[in-house]
């Protein structure tokens, strides 16, 4: 096609076989997008395109990857906020019939549909590093390293000493998102047991996260990468469903969470919405 469509935020040069997605640096970009730069969209890595109403007289774009096909959106698992999707174009309503015209453009393109058997979209590229509250985690492009910090971690991780995770000894990467209360970046090991997980605070394979450490956009794009590397060597395990915790474990995060909320840290919707989560643990 050889075209361009510029939308807030982005811009997406379109060619016979991929878009190139090149993110806006400003100061209302999301700090994904700024983080990522630009990406390059095999559209053998799409299976859907979209056209919908946007916010406040908007339209969006959207392209729909495949299943797999990309390791940010795999580490991702949907909790993405819609505006921090970085497959999305938003673009002024009055540009509708054109977003329309290479909407259809770009499905008349498209041959693959369901999940991919290999990664199809480069994944960020190493060494990557982030602060998580309760250590420092590093990725260097064949082994991850966590370096526990003195106020957060948990005894038992200082017991286990920092750590460090060869990428042939890893069978798959779990991220969960920081944006509401806690996040956590968790390394599965092909040598681990099949019993019940750790809690992530207590797991001196994994990083916990939230209000201002290990944000999205660096927690994020280090997991992809992680995951990509572990994908490269083999299948990549499912993350296991979260154990139930022990009651007073949830009494004191939700004591803990009251004393954010009455701080000022904490919203009263977060507040809510995370007590709910703990108390559905039970």
């Amino acid at each position: 096609m050889g075209d361009v469509l510029a939308g807030f935020h982005a811009v997406w040069e379109f060619e016979s076989d991929s878009v190139l997605i090149r993110y806006e640096r400003g100061i209302r970009t999301p700090k994904l997008f700024q983080a990522l730069g630009e990406r390059r969209i095999p559209l053998s890595a799409v299976q859907g395109v979209t056209l919908a109403p946007g916010r406040r007289g908007t339209v969006a774009l959207r392209l729909e990857p495949r299943p797999g096909a990309d390791p940010l959106m795999e580490a991702a698992d949907g909790q993405l906020k819609e505006g921090a999707d970085p497959y999305r174009l938003v673009l002024p309503a009055e540009r509708e019939t054109l977003a329309e015209y290479y909407a259809d453009e770009l499905k008349a393109l498209l041959t693959e549909s369901g999940p991919a058997e290999r990664h199809l979209v480069a994944a960020p590229e190493a060494p990557l590093q982030f602060k998580a509250y309760d250590g420092k985690a590093s990725f260097d492009g064949t082994s991850v390293q966590f370096r526990w910090s003195w106020t957060g971690a948990s005894s038992a991780k200082w017991k286990a000493g920092d750590q460090s995770f060869p990428v042939a000894e890893l069978s798959g990467v779990e991220w969960r998102s920081p944006e509401i209360f806690e996040g956590h970046l968790r390394l599965h090991r092909r040598s681990a047991g099949s019993g019940a997980p750790v809690q992530p605070d207590q797991d001196p394979a994994a990083v916990v996260f939230g209000l201002g450490y290990g944000p999205v956009h660096e927690s994020l794009p280090f997991a992809a990468a992680v995951l990509a590397a572990v994908r490269s060597r083999g299948p990549v395990s499912v993350a296991p469903a979260v154990s139930r915790r022990d009651p007073a474990d949830i009494a004191e995060r939700i004591r803990h969470l009251g004393e954010l909320h009455q701080a000022g840290l904490v919203t009263d919707e977060e507040f809510s919405s995370k007590k709910a989560e703990l108390l559905a643990e039970l």
